[in-house]
C-alpha cells in the first residue's frame, strides 16, 4: 500500500492488487467484503455504494482507457463530532477500479488514526497468504 499525495494536495492511500493475488474476483466481490469489513464494527455505519464508472458513462464523461468498472463504497467512522467542521471530512469512502488485470483500491485519509487502520487492514488482508 502506498501512501502519497493526488494532484499535490489529497493525501490518499493506493492499493494495486493484481486479480492473481486475491480471491476476490469481481468489483462485486470487493464490495460485498468491504460491506461485511463494515459490519463487524459497530461504530462504522455502511452509507451506501455509488457506481461512479455509471454515472460517468452516462454523462459522457471521459474515463480512463483500460477501466471496466469503478465504484465508491460510502461509509461513516465517526465516532465522536467534536465541531460542526468535523463534518466536513466525513463521510469516508473507498474507491475500487477494475482495471482489467488488477483492482485499484484507494481512500483517502481521515483525521483520525483508527480509521486509516482499519481501511489499510481490510485492504491488505485482500491479497491471499
Amino acid at each position: 500500500m502506498k501512501q502519497t499525495l493526488l494532484q499535490e494536495k489529497y493525501p490518499i492511500f493506493v492499493a494495486e492488487i493484481a486479480k492473481t493475488e486475491t480471491s476476490h474476483k469481481t468489483v462485486e466481490a470487493l464490495v460485498d467484503y468491504y460491506k461485511g469489513k463494515i459490519a463487524e464494527n459497530p461504530k462504522v455505519q455502511f452509507i451506501g455504494v455509488f457506481d461512479h464508472y455509471a454515472h460517468t458513462t452516462r454523462i459522457g464523461g471521459p474515463i480512463v482507457e483500460g477501466m471496466t468498472a469503478a465504484v465508491d463504497i460510502i461509509f461513516c467512522f465517526g465516532f465522536a463530532i467534536p465541531t460542526p467542521q468535523m463534518l466536513a471530512v466525513r463521510p469516508r469512502s473507498i474507491g475500487i477500479a477494475d482495471m482489467g488485470d488488477k483492482f485499484v483500491i484507494s481512500f483517502m485519509e481521515a483525521p483520525m488514526q483508527p480509521a486509516n487502520q482499519a481501511m489499510e487492514a481490510w485492504t491488505l488482508a485482500l491479497r491471499d497468504a
